[in-house]
């Protein structure tokens, strides 16, 4: 367990965390039907016939909707990860405690708020 939780907040993440893991889970098995995300797509391609252009953006707005339920459902199980063998809560880059509150309302961050916003402004002037 992390040292800067108590053993109740521990367990009370533990089950947002799989909690969310298992609706992200439900989501991308509707949306893709079973299939990976590469066979769906062909699936849908084929379906589409002579309306294929016309039915572009909803494609484009479906394929990102799955794009982005598979990187969250890969930070959570991440964050799980990190839950077990002690690391959660710490940041990824200065090692110091992600405050509770923090983490209730993002539980799966990496880190804390002013290094979260030291990567977030790099980022944004890579782009």
């Amino acid at each position: 367990m992390s040292p800067t939780l108590t053993a109740g907040q521990h367990a009370w993440l533990q089950a947002m965390l799989k909690q969310r893991q298992h609706t992200l889970e439900a989501q991308l098995s509707s949306h893709l039907h079973g299939l990976s995300a590469a066979e769906r797509a062909a699936e849908v391609l084929a379906q589409d016939g002579d309306d294929a252009p016309q039915r572009l953006p909803e494609r484009d707005i479906a394929a990102a909707l799955t794009a982005a339920e598979q990187r969250e459902l890969q930070a959570t199980g991440a964050a799980l990860q990190r839950l077990t063998q002690g690391a959660y809560g710490l940041c990824s880059d200065c090692g110091t405690t992600i405050p509770f509150d923090r983490l209730k309302v993002e539980p799966s961050a990496l880190r804390c708020v002013p290094c979260e916003s030291t990567h977030e402004a790099a980022r944004g002037s890579r782009a």
